[in-house]
């Protein structure tokens, strides 16, 4: 039986940032989720342990080559440039994918207490071996978060995640952060797009 994981939270701080402890990776604008797969079902959970529907989604990855696994990532729908477009995915207009920023158990093991950047290397060796295309895996650069920021604000997209690379992965914790782009044209309307969509 897998464990119940209470994901990582994020901590909004204002301003970018270079630093050779972490790592960075690209914000993609989705539904934050955690995928259990054993005994070749699959369970999308929320932040806040609701259960997800995207059934096609749920289906696709539970065709993945493991005993069990526990993924945590966001669920987005990609245009044909790679941008997420949350009005897609929450239209339901475009099939979903899962992108997956951590690996946290795989087979049996429970890689909680390893570096961030050990499980992201078994992540990485992991989804390209799946060769699912609803599984992408999320890419990170290291040190430059500024130089970085400031690419993804020039190219209209959410923010940046700051993740210490050698943390352990604590239940609950609340040691990575976000970067947000202030100008992020998406942004704009999301409040009433939330409420007309909750109607």
């Amino acid at each position: 039986m897998l464990p119940r994981i209470q994901p990582m939270r994020l901590k909004l701080v204002r301003e970018a940032f270079d630093d050779a402890d972490f790592i960075f990776e690209l914000k993609h604008d989705g539904f934050r989720g955690m995928v259990y797969i054993e005994d070749r079902q699959c369970r999308l959970v929320s932040r806040n342990q609701r259960s997800l529907k995207f059934a096609s989604l749920k289906e696709t990855l539970a065709k993945l080559p493991v005993n069990d696994i526990i993924l945590d990532g966001e669920i987005i729908c990609l245009d044909q440039n790679g941008v997420s477009r949350f009005n897609q995915l929450l239209n339901r207009k475009t099939e979903p994918v899962f992108y997956a920023f951590d690996l946290l158990w795989l087979n049996g093991e429970d890689l909680r207490p390893l570096p961030l950047i050990e499980r992201k290397a078994r992540l990485g060796k992991f989804v390209r071996s799946a060769k699912c295309d609803r599984l992408l895996y999320a890419q990170h650069i290291e040190v430059t978060g500024k130089r970085f920021f400031q690419e993804i604000c020039a190219r209209d997209l959410e923010g940046i995640v700051a993740k210490r690379k050698h943390s352990i992965y604590k239940d609950g914790g609340n040691s990575w952060l976000k970067i947000k782009n202030r100008a992020y044209t998406q942004a704009e309307g999301r409040h009433e797009l939330l409420t007309r969509h909750k109607r």
